[in-house]
């Protein structure tokens, strides 16, 4: 295994603190949530910028990064959901798409990396997630919800383009003479 992928890996191990300091909402235990949070989201650019510069790409990498980057984000929104910060059914529409994503990229040969709309979708789920763990007033609420639902327009737009057929360059008919 090499470091990409170690780094990968460690994104998991902050989870279970994660998962429990959301169950213990203290503004403690919230801003520790936020923190691990962070750091996580942080490895992300890091794996994926080291694999890049050392030349580690790999098969594994591109299996893992993507599956992990899900369970970071999809877990802490559950236990968000229990909190009564995110309705279920946004949460279900971002469970959907990586869903509908992951079952199509395991027909595909080869897989491709992210495009604008992905790392779009990526950025603004980072900071909806951050905002909703962070222990924020309640005059935060409203704009903590905006960013919620522009990383679930934004994953749905993602989604939508990732799964589109690429251009065809069009090329004119012969005419005939």
């Amino acid at each position: 295994m090499n470091l990409p992928n170690s780094i990968t890996l460690s994104r998991l191990l902050g989870l279970p603190v994660l998962l429990y300091g959301l169950q213990n909402p203290t503004p403690t235990w919230r801003w520790v949530c936020l923190a691990i949070f962070l750091v996580a989201a942080a490895t992300d650019w890091l794996d994926g910028y080291l694999a890049r510069k050392l030349n580690q790409i790999t098969e594994l990498g591109k299996f893992l990064d993507p599956l992990v980057d899900k369970l970071l984000v999809l877990a802490p929104l559950l236990a968000l959901i229990q909190l009564g910060q995110v309705p279920a059914w946004g949460v279900f529409l971002l469970l959907g798409r990586e869903l509908a994503i992951a079952g199509w990229r395991v027909n595909q040969v080869t897989i491709s990396g992210a495009n604008i709309w992905g790392k779009l979708k990526t950025v603004s789920q980072i900071v909806a997630i951050a905002l909703l763990i962070a222990p924020l007033s309640d005059t935060w609420k409203i704009p903590t919800l905006v960013a919620f639902w522009i990383s679930v327009a934004l994953t749905l737009i993602s989604g939508v383009i990732y799964l589109l057929p690429p251009n065809q360059s069009v090329k004119p008919s012969a005419t005939i003479k």
